[in-house]
């Protein structure tokens, strides 16, 4: 083989390899850069305008500005699982993060119940300030969240409008006497306390069944946000809002504690610029806007008559919601729960 003919096999040789490693490094780009699919559910149909909301903006603004970062499968309206399967799939890894309202998992995350508490709904849905990303309270659940291997990332920056108690015509709830005997749909673990405390007997059935609850009269009423009113169509059956501010919720997205630890800073950082949007929009959208310009014209048009409390109600109110903080301070340690309530009444 001649001298010409070894620097040509030689170049090309060299050139081959060379073709090679950049398809290598061009393949570990391609994979560097690839989107990190997370899958993500919420169980709330479309109906729940206000509710929905927030969660549908979360997802479009990470589609909006981190498309090359994030691919999020999302399913909402229990396309994928239902309100109780969630938190074991998201404990098990089988997805990525849900979306939760508090008041479904208080009976397995106590800690959430501070946003549910009788007596403190109402300076919270005041102060939304004290539930915002960062803030000493937030912190504090996320601390208590972590020992369950579970991250929030918002709050919704703030509780919703408190639950009342809505009636029937047939059963009307005009004052925290009336509740004694009477069969009264719930569903946080706050609630049934409250409803029990007053004689009446607690039931817990999902949003989906209660219209033919009121109708057949399997329930008398139920302590339900404005939300639930009008998107399971409930004005239909109820005559009565009693306005006594009983319970409350929020709606928060959650991850796993270690799958969030894991994340690339980039994913991280998208993920926190859409937490940050959905704290300053989703609760104060419902609360200024859905609720009063929307919701309640819709109660109104309906004829469901609105009882405020009395003064002797409030106070009776008041006199229990301390059993039930009593309560709730050994489920999440008597610090804990004092610390908790402290920061919620902005004390």
């Amino acid at each position: 083989m001649n001298i010409i003919r070894r620097k040509t096999l030689k170049a090309g040789l060299f050139c081959a390899a060379s073709l090679s490693l950049i398809g290598f490094n061009l393949s570990i780009s391609q994979n560097a850069l690839a989107a990190e699919e997370l899958t993500g559910v919420y169980y709330i149909p479309g109906s729940y305008e206000a509710l929905s909301y927030g969660t549908d903006g979360f997802i479009k603004f990470l589609e909006t500005n981190s498309s090359d970062k994030i691919k999020a499968n999302y399913y909402h309206s229990s396309q994928l699982l239902k309100a109780d399967e969630q938190l074991p799939a998201l404990r098990a890894g089988s997805i990525d993060f849900m979306f939760h309202t508090s008041s479904y998992i208080t009976r397995s995350l106590p800690i959430l119940g501070i946003t549910g508490l009788p007596g403190v709904v109402e300076d919270l849905y005041r102060h939304p300030e004290r539930l915002a990303i960062d803030s000493p309270l937030f912190n504090l659940i996320n601390e208590q969240l972590a020992k369950e291997n579970l991250y929030m990332l918002s709050s919704g920056g703030g509780i919703l409008e408190p639950e009342y108690i809505w009636s029937t015509e047939a059963d009307p709830i005009k004052s925290l006497d009336d509740l004694k005997g009477k069969k009264i749909r719930v569903v946080s673990f706050e609630a049934t306390e409250l409803v029990q405390q007053f004689g009446g007997a607690a039931v817990r059935i999902p949003s989906s069944e209660t219209y033919l609850a009121l109708q057949r009269g399997t329930v008398d009423a139920g302590v339900f946000n404005i939300s639930t009113i009008i998107g399971r169509s409930l004005q239909e059956q109820l005559a009565f809002a009693y306005k006594l501010p009983m319970t409350g919720f929020t709606v928060s997205p959650f991850m796993l504690r270690s799958r969030w630890d894991t994340l690339d800073s980039d994913v991280k950082e998208s993920l926190q610029e859409a937490s940050v949007w959905y704290d300053n929009n989703f609760v104060k959208m419902a609360n200024e806007s859905f609720y009063p310009e929307k919701f309640w014209p819709k109660v109104n048009a309906a004829g469901i008559k609105i009882i405020n409390p009395s003064s002797k109600d409030i106070e009776s109110f008041n006199k229990a919601t301390v059993a039930i903080w009593e309560k709730w301070k050994k489920e999440v340690g008597e610090d804990v729960g004092q610390r908790a309530i402290d920061l919620a009444l902005g004390i």
